[in-house]
């Protein structure tokens, strides 16, 4: 990527945290894990870009789409119990897709596993 491309998607990515509520201490490590995944930055500066999803990028057979689908599949779980600081922002949302999609290259594992363990609003004390 060219360094305009580079600033644009650094400037996208901060006001991104500030959108979402995060401080600035999240956007540096946010920026810097980023940088260090090619694939996952291809994947924010195509859909910076175009404002739709690339999905070129795989962990363990997800794409981003996956993860944003489970995000809003545990959004509702959580809104179920109380809990909706993601309510109402689609900057937050987004943001932490692709969070999680960083945090999942380094422990695949970990979030294959609650991608598949609470989906949706259904868990035994919801009634």
């Amino acid at each position: 990527m060219n360094n305009q491309t580079n600033a644009a998607a650094r400037q996208w990515a901060e006001a991104l945290c500030l959108y979402a509520g995060e401080d600035r201490a999240f956007f540096e490590n946010f920026w810097s894990a980023l940088q260090k995944s090619k694939p996952v930055y291809r994947e924010f500066i195509y859909y910076l870009e175009n404002r739709n999803f690339l999905c070129e990028y795989r962990i363990s057979g997800y794409t981003i789409v996956d993860i944003m689908v489970w995000q809003m599949d545990h959004f509702k779980a959580q809104l179920d119990r109380g809990r909706d600081d993601m309510k109402q922002n689609g900057d937050r949302m987004l943001l932490m897709a692709f969070d999680t999609m960083l945090k999942m290259e380094k422990q695949p594992e970990k979030y294959i596993y609650l991608m598949q363990s609470e989906t949706g609003t259904d868990y035994p004390e919801k009634y």
